[in-house]
Order: structure tokens, then C-alpha cells, then sequence
């Protein structure tokens, strides 16, 4: 696992304090890996999700610290959702 994703995990489980009830989450980082968010917190994985959420290095940091609206990265092309979109929403609220 890179370090990139170790600190994406850390960052990710500050920000939603004990995980996400909503259902199952994949972040997909491209060309460094992907996390999965459910009720027991983020963790590195690429198991099967409700929904895949796909960006690169940049846009994923950039909705991480708070720079990127993640609906704003969706409507210019630079996330992609690939399932539930209500599940999508929910984790945007949650990262917003």
C-alpha cells in the first residue's frame, strides 16, 4: 500500500468520525489505488461498493482538505460516479 493511500485512509477517517452509515463507498485514485468508506471507517481495498467515485491524485486531495466541492468536480468532468448517485451525494455532505 503507498503512503499516498495510508494518509488518504488516516484523512478520511478524521473527517467522518467513525465511518459512514449510508452504505459502501469506493474512492478510486487513478494510478495510485483505492479506499473503501462503509460503517466501519475508510480503509485500503478495492472490494465491491454501492458506488465507485473515480479521480485523480489532484481533485481526490483537493475534496479531502476542503478546496473541491465534490458536486462542482462532478460537473466539470473531473469525478466520476459509477452507482447509487444518492449514496454519492450522502459522502459529498459528508466531505463537504
Amino acid at each position: 500500500m503507498s503512503d499516498l493511500i495510508t494518509k488518504a485512509v488516516e484523512a478520511l477517517n478524521e473527517k467522518m468520525e467513525g465511518g459512514f452509515d449510508a452504505g459502501v463507498a469506493k474512492f478510486v485514485i487513478e494510478g495510485e489505488g483505492a479506499i473503501v468508506v462503509d460503517s466501519d471507517g475508510a480503509r485500503a481495498s478495492d472490494d465491491e461498493a454501492d458506488v465507485t467515485l473515480t479521480a485523480d491524485l489532484e481533485t481526490f486531495q483537493g475534496m479531502i482538505e476542503g478546496d473541491v466541492n465534490p458536486t462542482a468536480a462532478f460537473m466539470q468532468g473531473k469525478l466520476s460516479v459509477d452507482g447509487d448517485m444518492g449514496l454519492a451525494m450522502q459522502l459529498g455532505s459528508v466531505l463537504a
